[in-house]
């Protein structure tokens, strides 16, 4: 699970305790000849120059033995001097989340996140403006990641675009129950949505003061951080169940990804 409440830079020794495959310092036996190993702590200490530290980090487990120390992991980067005040106080802080692994199956690859102070619920960019950058091992290069991260923090204000539109949509009731059914299909999946039921106006109900309001902003958070969270009940068949949080951080930015793309689509 991707944890996007951290606010402090952690040292080297602190991302090793919660993701030893970082620092990594020879790839998988399976690789390639051709292959180019950088390990992704030079990535950091490159991303610590551009101004940005790791405030988090998560790697798989490894399945197999000769999978430890080279497994997929995952990097929450956040620059403190780059954040998105909103003038009705919902703070926002920017950060670049960094994927990579060391079997050769994986070039790094950079993802724009958000991360909202008001209910403490991060949520990853998807949109036309925000596609993810790769970067492949062979040929990196600090010249070619400072272009690419100053790209991706040139295009911040049109997520705060996005942003402000959705807060000035207010939803028809049908409409929030539209974007509710549609937005557990995200979660579940076509197939297994239509085996269970929901009831709607638990999901759509807030949680929090700040996220009462019929906007699509409100609405999206408020249902955003219940599907990632867990928690609401579900019946299946016969059976009543309890949601699970998603703990897997490859599915938590899929889901994150499609349910802002299912918002920006309410918001045109």
């Amino acid at each position: 699970m991707i944890n996007l409440e951290n606010t402090v830079a952690l040292s080297n020794e602190e991302i090793k305790l919660k993701a030893p495959s970082v620092f990594t310092q020879k790839p998988a036996s399976t690789v390639s000849k051709h292959y180019t190993h950088i390990p992704t702590s030079r990535v950091i200490d490159d991303m610590r120059l551009l101004g940005w530290g790791v405030v988090d980090a998560v790697e798989v487990k490894a399945r197999k033995k000769s999978t430890i120390g080279v497994q997929k992991h995952l990097l929450t980067f956040r620059n403190p001097e780059v954040v998105i005040n909103g003038e009705d106080g919902d703070t926002v802080y920017p950060q670049i989340l960094l994927s990579n692994s060391h079997d050769g199956k994986n070039a790094f690859k950079f993802t724009a996140g958000l991360f909202r102070m008001v209910c403490e619920n991060g949520l990853v960019i998807a949109t036309e403006q925000f596609e993810d950058v790769k970067m492949r091992h062979m040929g990196y290069s600090f010249e070619e990641l400072q272009v690419n991260i100053v790209d991706m923090v040139e295009r911040l204000p049109l997520t705060v675009e996005s942003m402000n539109a959705m807060k000035s949509i207010e939803l028809q009731q049908e409409q929030t129950v539209e974007f509710a059914k549609r937005a557990l299909e995200v979660r579940f999946g076509e197939k297994q949505i239509k085996n269970i039921d929901v009831d709607i106006n638990e999901l759509i109900e807030p949680t929090r003061n700040e996220d009462t309001g019929g906007d699509l902003w409100s609405v999206f958070n408020v249902i955003q951080e219940k599907l990632i969270d867990g928690g609401f009940t579900y019946r299946a068949g016969s059976k009543v169940r309890k949601a699970r949080k998603i703990k897997n951080f490859s599915q938590d930015q899929k889901i994150n990804k499609d349910l802002f793309s299912l918002a920006l689509e309410y918001a045109h």
